[in-house]
């Protein structure tokens, strides 16, 4: 395991255990109002840590209810792509001929619509604020890199002594995919989903950032970066709290993620 790896390892586990423990370690609940402290700088008397908002709620709690939302949407929403991803591109690969190009021109189809436009529709279209409709409209089109990625291993695997050896033993196509398949990509898999998390992420806070994420009373990275954006002149704390935290674990994955992908390189 390499320096950054293990640095990076370091820093995301410190922030999960961090945001899961939060709720023991303030006396403030998120959606509690300090009406003696509002909007007040970081302090120690009130156990104000991070400061508070315009309401006077604890930026500290809220902070860490929106890394725990926002970790979570990344982790499901990547799953939801990579099931989606890894299934659609292990059976185009191993099909080939004209199923292969079938499914493939329908992922370039879908490449050449505006994914940002895509994911609005649909969170517009599932319930508003709902988190499972987030990750569900984020991980819908989040698939098709992973797809190409994964029905290009297996153009190379299906031409191997063992898949050949299956077929001739008489194995069926789904058994073949999932024993011999799907394991031998499993490494690429996970050094581009590593990649996929960060990019989810920040995806989900730009959409909470214009409204169409997360709503009150539960709070993500991209809707505390919203209000503190709105008050940055006068309480710039209320900024700086989500933005250095969202900066931070998006770091800490995209090191992760170069790391496993170059120690994939090398393997």
């Amino acid at each position: 395991m390499t320096v950054r790896m293990r640095a990076a390892l370091i820093v995301l586990a410190s922030l999960t255990t961090l945001a899961l423990v939060a709720p023991w370690l303030s006396p403030w609940t998120p959606d509690a109002l300090d009406w003696e402290n509002l909007a007040t700088p970081p302090q120690w008397a009130q156990a104000h840590w991070f400061g508070t908002d315009r309401l006077g709620r604890d930026l500290f709690v809220r902070g860490m209810q929106g890394l725990r939302i926002s970790l979570t949407l990344g982790l499901l929403a990547t799953l939801v792509s990579v099931c989606i991803g890894v299934s659609w591109g292990a059976v185009a690969g191993y099909a080939g001929g004209r199923l292969d190009a079938a499914m493939m021109r329908f992922v370039d189809i879908v490449y050449a619509l505006p994914y940002v436009f895509i994911v609005i529709i649909l969170s517009t279209m599932l319930p508003r604020g709902s988190l499972a409709a987030l990750f569900i409209a984020i991980g819908a089109v989040g698939w098709l890199t992973m797809a190409r990625i994964v029905r290009g291993q297996t153009l190379s695997l299906r031409q191997r002594e063992f898949v050949t050896a299956a077929i001739a033993c008489g194995v069926r196509t789904p058994a073949i995919l999932w024993r011999h398949i799907v394991p031998n990509v499993a490494s690429t898999v996970i050094a581009y989903a590593t990649l996929t998390i960060p990019q989810v992420i920040l995806f989900e806070s730009f959409l909470s950032f214009l409204g169409l994420g997360v709503q009150e009373p539960v709070a993500s990275l991209g809707s505390l970066i919203n209000e503190g954006a709105q008050e940055m002149e006068t309480s710039p704390w209320m900024l700086l709290v989500p933005a250095t935290l969202l900066v931070t674990v998006l770091i800490a994955l995209s090191v992760l993620g170069d790391a496993l992908r170059e120690r994939k390189a090398h393997d």
